[in-house]
């Protein structure tokens, strides 16, 4: 078995939160109600790390970002600048085909009004290390959100990366991460809720320059 196989096997099977456990457990029978894989080529160069699966999105297609409008904002975005083969993304077996991107989650298991507690977050830390463990070829992280940007901030460091810039999140703000001269850039983005969409706090259009910038630093 592989080591992404057994990483699978390992998340699949994960219930170290009860909290999040019974929530997920509470939904329909015939949604996912399990903790949600990633989407994605482990070679993918630039990776998508948002909070968590939304109730009615992943957690009920068992794809992270599928199912909702925020997936499909993301999706969109992804599409308009060549990282996605269609501009939507549904259910599974939708056939959509990322380019060089791979996406996941801080969270793997749908919180209760999206907002996972401090030791949730701590319990899926280790997911999110074996993943950018495995994404060997990876060069720019975008983080959607204040909670996946101080993630990754507090993953890199710990893995012995030097950090080059202020560490405060906001949208558009690049980080330059250094370690033995590998160098792996994070990008700050607003998540592409779609409250956040509405309220034109972020535009299809600025998520789209953010995904410009990761190709541009590749």
């Amino acid at each position: 078995m592989s080591s992404y196989q057994n990483f699978l096997s390992s998340l699949l099977s994960c219930s170290k939160c009860p909290r999040l456990v019974q929530h997920r457990n509470s939904f329909p029978q015939n949604y996912w109600r399990k903790p949600v894989p990633p989407n994605g080529d482990l070679r993918s160069r630039i990776v998508i790390v948002g909070l968590a699966p939304a109730g009615n999105g992943g957690n009920r297609t068992g794809r992270v970002f599928t199912g909702d409008e925020s997936s499909n904002n993301l999706t969109k975005a992804l599409y308009d600048t060549g990282l996605a083969n269609q501009p939507y993304s549904v259910s599974r077996d939708d056939g959509l085909k990322l380019n060089d991107v791979y996406i996941t989650a801080v969270v793997k298991c749908v919180p209760p009004e999206n907002k996972p507690t401090t030791g949730e977050i701590r319990n899926c830390m280790s997911y999110l290390e074996e993943e950018t463990r495995m994404l060997t070829e990876a060069k720019v992280y975008v983080a959607l959100g204040k909670v996946a940007w101080d993630s990754l901030i507090n993953l890199f460091k710990s893995k012995g990366y030097e950090l080059n810039g202020d560490r405060k999140f906001s949208h558009g703000k690049i980080v330059k991460l250094v370690k033995d001269g590998n160098i792996v850039y994070l990008i700050g983005s607003y998540h592409p809720s779609p409250r956040n969409v509405r309220t034109r706090r972020l535009t299809i259009e600025m998520l789209e320059e953010i995904f410009e910038t990761a190709k541009s630093l590749l």
